[in-house]
């Protein structure tokens, strides 16, 4: 096979760089976004952030502004630009102090620190904050410890087993596997009786029902702490400690022969131990709080939806005229050159941010006006859509609106919903139109808020009700929608009452 050298011409897409930010900028969710315009914001000197002072009496349109911006680089004249002799407020500083006075005694500084202060203290400086001060089940559980009166090898010996406190407060680890851990980590010389006893000690900490082994233990442990002359506390005691699992199956049929009670007594020990917490660490589980920024807020205005962009979730920008007039046009020295290119990266970005506004606006007025049925009435009347419908009617690529719904979100009067909450998939009625999945999961979680307690619905039973309603779905359907919504079986949902 011989090797040789051929020219051949021919044609290819590429992606511009300007295509790439763009993209990127579309799939990012409000929080990245402002980070990335944070970031841009610090890397490049020509842009800056429009604040409105109110001197002007109208808004002017960025593209209009951007492009007056860039007229008057172009236009500008090789002259140097020269530095004013007369600095504003200059003279209103004196050359010396009073000798008893100091500067905030003259000059009231207290607004200017207060507000770097906020500047400083908002943002990630408060979420650092705010996340070092939680306390976590082990931070509180340890410093209980701490306090506690105990010799050194029993502390030991409680944090070993505070460390296999899980955060619900469970303990997930046998004694001898405590045992083994402190006598080759700690080389400490203790029995598994000193380690049972002061297992117990640990299982009388706050919060009550910590330390427990299983969740007998839990509510046994929660229901000693209550008051003796709590209604129906030996009672519960004897379930729990007999009977859980009955009361698990709901078998009351049963309950009620063992413990030799009526239904209302039954009901009443029931209650007692619903009281309980069966996760008594999880109120002090560690827990990052996520935050929402809605993109778009939707109103109803005179009869009519109204969709508009949240205006503070991203700073609007413009380019620093003051850096785009010292650009000379004849001259190709490399600070020139820089200006150059950071004013052209300062309007791709600023395009790009325009471009994502349109298309993010674009998509959620079409939304709007296919679910206004969900708007007016809920979820029950949500329709069915796909991202090709939406792609179809603005002209635009299925990628573009997965990655426009992805991460953003619209405020509705119905609360806060992701735009990929808008879109299901759909089953056929009776009548021969489609429901989607969304309605049936609504209508589904209506009929078993509905039901008898004593005689639950049946998946089946559920399907049945479902084709009279015109919707045809199968029970292995309900019972796969049944469980997205995380609701238990009928025989889990049997009641008392």
């Amino acid at each position: 096979m011989k090797q040789a050298i051929q020219l051949r011409l021919g044609q290819s897409l590429t992606m511009t760089p300007q295509l790439q930010q763009a993209i990127r900028l579309l799939q990012l969710s409000t929080m990245e976004l402002s980070l990335e315009v944070q970031q841009v914001l610090e890397s490049n000197m020509m842009l800056e952030i429009d604040e409105d002072d109110g001197t002007t009496p109208e808004k002017t349109d960025p593209d209009q502004q951007t492009k007056s911006e860039s007229d008057q680089a172009d236009d500008l004249s090789a002259a140097e630009l020269q530095t004013p002799d007369r600095e504003v407020g200059k003279e209103d500083i004196p050359e010396e102090l009073a000798v008893d006075s100091e500067w905030e005694d003259t000059y009231d500084i207290s607004a200017s620190l207060s507000t770097s202060a906020s500047a400083e203290f908002s943002g990630q400086d408060f979420e650092n904050i705010r996340n070092a001060s939680t306390e976590t089940l082990a931070d509180h559980l340890q410093w209980q410890v701490e306090m506690s009166i105990l010799s050194e090898t029993d502390k030991a010996i409680a944090l070993a087993i505070v460390d296999a406190i899980d955060k619900d407060g469970y303990l997930t680890a046998s004694l001898e596997e405590i045992h083994q851990t402190l006598v080759m980590d700690s080389e400490l010389e203790v029995e598994t009786d000193e380690i049972e006893a002061i297992l117990t000690h640990v299982q009388s900490m706050d919060p009550p029902g910590v330390g427990a082994r299983d969740l007998r233990e839990c509510l046994l442990l929660q229901l000693k702490e209550l008051d003796e002359e709590t209604p129906w506390l030996d009672e519960a005691i004897r379930l729990v400690s007999e009977h859980l699992d009955l009361l698990a199956a709901h078998d009351y049929t049963q309950l009620l022969k063992s413990m030799k009670l009526n239904k209302e007594q039954l009901l009443q020990v029931e209650q007692l131990i619903q009281s309980m917490n069966p996760r008594p660490g999880s109120h002090l589980a560690e827990s990052d709080t996520e935050y929402v920024v809605p993109d778009v807020y939707v109103r109803k205005n005179k009869g009519a939806w109204q969709v508009e962009l949240n205006s503070d979730a991203v700073p609007s920008l413009r380019v620093n005229s003051l850096y785009a007039n010292m650009i000379k046009r004849a001259d190709n020295s490399p600070d020139n050159a820089s200006l150059k290119a950071h004013l052209q990266e300062a309007r791709w970005f600023i395009k790009s941010l325009q471009s994502r506004s349109e298309t993010l606006l674009k998509v959620a007025t079409n939304i709007v006006e296919r679910q206004r049925a969900f708007l007016e009435y809920g979820e029950e009347a949500m329709k069915p859509l796909v991202l090709h419908d939406i792609a179809e009617a603005l002209d635009m690529h299925e990628s573009t609106i997965s990655r426009v719904t992805t991460r953003k979100y619209m405020h509705t009067p119905r609360g806060i919903f992701e735009l990929k909450y808008f879109f299901s998939s759909h089953v056929s009625t009776t009548m021969g139109g489609e429901c989607s999945s969304t309605a049936i999961r609504a209508v589904i979680k209506k009929l078993i808020a509905e039901e008898n307690p004593t005689k639950p619905l049946s998946d089946s039973k559920i399907a049945n009700l479902l084709i009279e309603k015109g919707i045809k779905v199968a029970r292995r359907t309900v019972a796969k929608y049944r469980e997205s919504m995380s609701i238990p079986p009928s025989n889990e949902r049997k009641r008392l009452v």
